[in-house]
């Protein structure tokens, strides 16, 4: 990686001198439009590090955005933290801008998967090393690492929470079956790929011998797939499945695969009539505070958690490694192929979480107090 030594040196003196004079240098900046500053900044490093999120309309994004630049800044990098809302050519512009204000290294969780590879080649051309942040950049040789949860675990934790819980080989032996209904991510997220492949992994076999009925007959993952992972969409669907398929037998299983969706299946449920007496099972990811809510309130089954504090670390300690030439911990090497390279990578474990484990999980854990749950 090429140095700009004369440009550190410079740096480090500046920093020195302030730090003699006793001058306090004020670590945040004004937030402006698509940009989120936070946390306290240590003494700068001189090097610059761009973060570019998918949008701030989902809780996650936010918490992985902040909890990276926290880290980094612990370490004395100055960070530059946007969002695109969701808007592929807007995060092509940011990332851009971070290019042209000479960031020393890129993470990029993106909006569109298959939307990069220009921009990214652009980095790679100026020297500029990228960890692609949960969502994986395809098509290009320009990533560095990868930073992600087992995508594919996520699909196969909800499909066996689902297995285990309808108990679907009792139901089989007794020539039983349930209803349901598929809610899957979006078709430019590889990771929604991975996802529905480890739900159907579990339940396909079920959906085969006719344990699992689909009333509807969507259970590919191109007629299951929701663009942009859009909470409208999920609802209109499922508004839409229980009036046409659903009005004279109740729909036993909401398979989601985002908490998102779930608010969405949630308010045509409501709105369908459904109580809790023949509420369906309906899953989801991400334990998002709200979803957490509703799993308490009994108006989702459970959620996939993800501790996006120990995705961030692990990205923010990828980041710093490779700013240091070192070797970044890994734990993949075989699964993540973009099209042009198998990325190395890091897979933290999901774990689903339900009404019975949440106390133990989110509350034990820190990642909500029992306050924030509770409040109306």
């Amino acid at each position: 990686m090429k140095k700009k030594m004369l440009a550190l040196v410079m740096t480090a003196a500046m920093v020195f001198s302030m730090a003699a004079c006793g001058e306090k240098k004020d670590s945040g900046k004004e937030a402006t439009s698509g940009t989120v500053e936070t946390g306290e900044q240590a003494e700068s490093n001189g090097m610059k590090v761009g973060i570019a999120m998918p949008t701030q309309s989902s809780e996650r994004w936010i918490n992985d955005g902040n909890n990276m630049k926290k880290l980094l800044e612990s370490k004395g990098y100055e960070v530059t933290l946007q969002y695109a809302e969701d808007d592929p050519q807007a995060q092509v512009s940011q990332i851009e801008n971070m290019i042209t204000q000479q960031v020393d290294a890129l993470v990029i969780a993106a909006v569109d998967g298959d939307s990069l590879a220009s921009v990214c080649g652009q980095a790679k051309a100026n020297d500029i090393p990228i960890i692609s942040y949960d969502r994986l950049i395809m098509n290009t040789d320009a990533i560095s690492y990868y930073a992600t949860f087992d995508n594919k675990g996520v699909g196969v934790k909800i499909g066996e929470y689902i297995k285990e819980k309808k108990d679907l080989d009792a139901a089989k032996a007794a020539g039983e079956s349930y209803t349901i209904e598929f809610f899957m991510g979006s078709p430019d997220d590889n990771n929604a790929k991975f996802l529905y492949n480890g739900i159907m992994e579990v339940l396909q076999p079920y959906l085969d011998d006719g344990t699992l009925v689909c009333k509807t007959g969507r259970t590919s993952f191109d007629d299951t797939c929701i663009l942009r992972w859009s909470q409208e969409t999920a609802q209109q669907w499922c508004e839409n499945y229980l009036s046409a398929q659903y009005a004279d037998e109740k729909l036993d299983i909401a398979c989601s695969a985002f908490d998102g969706f779930s608010y969405g299946i949630k308010a045509a449920l409501t709105s369908a009539g459904y109580t809790a007496e023949d509420w369906p099972l309906v899953t989801g990811q991400d334990a998002e505070l709200m979803a957490v809510k509703n799993i308490v309130a009994g108006t989702q089954t459970m959620s996939i958690y993800k501790d996006t504090r120990l995705l961030a670390e692990k990205a923010g300690t990828m980041v710093d490694a490779v700013l240091q030439d070192k070797e970044p911990e890994i734990n993949d090497t075989e699964q993540y192929d973009n099209g042009k390279l198998v990325v190395p990578t890091y897979m933290c474990e999901p774990q689903p979480v339900d009404k019975d484990n949440y106390k133990e999980l989110l509350i034990d854990g820190e990642y909500y107090t029992e306050e924030q749950i509770n409040e109306k």
